[in-house]
């Protein structure tokens, strides 16, 4: 007799994936967002990201857009032109600047993933760390 593992579900509806518009210098960097990706269709997540289309952040939109899952992209107008970050997939949201970005992709998401990327994706995830953890603590 097989025993179904019934998947238990995410109290996490819309997941932020931080990570960068290239794909790195390694294969891996690739597999690990097209796999996370699969995975966030699978759960049913949603995906919001930096709104590129290019290098990993364009791996991952596609995958989970092809996969049918939802995609919220927030970019800066200064690089909405498809010379600097390519067509965005999926719904897409223009802010003004980086930090509105951030604040943007923070007000639309339950939890945060960040891929390998730029020394700026890790920045933002320390800083949203510890906003969540000051939000904790008061």
């Amino acid at each position: 007799m097989e025993i179904e593992k019934k998947q238990k579900k995410s109290r996490f509806k819309r997941v932020c994936v931080f990570c960068g518009s290239s794909s790195g210098k390694r294969d891996v960097y690739g597999d690990a967002a097209i796999e996370l990706a699969q995975e966030l269709v699978a759960k049913r997540l949603d995906l919001v990201y930096g709104g590129g289309s290019i290098g990993l952040m364009g791996l991952i939109s596609q995958a989970v857009h092809c996969g049918g899952g939802h995609v919220l992209g927030i970019i800066p107008r200064a690089l909405m032109g498809k010379d600097k970050t390519g067509e965005s997939i999926g719904e897409v949201k223009a802010v003004a600047d980086m930090h509105e970005r951030k604040a943007e992709m923070a007000h639309h998401s339950d939890c945060f993933i960040a891929l390998p990327g730029p020394l700026f994706s890790a920045i933002i995830t320390v800083q949203l760390f510890n906003a969540q953890m000051l939000i904790l603590y008061n």
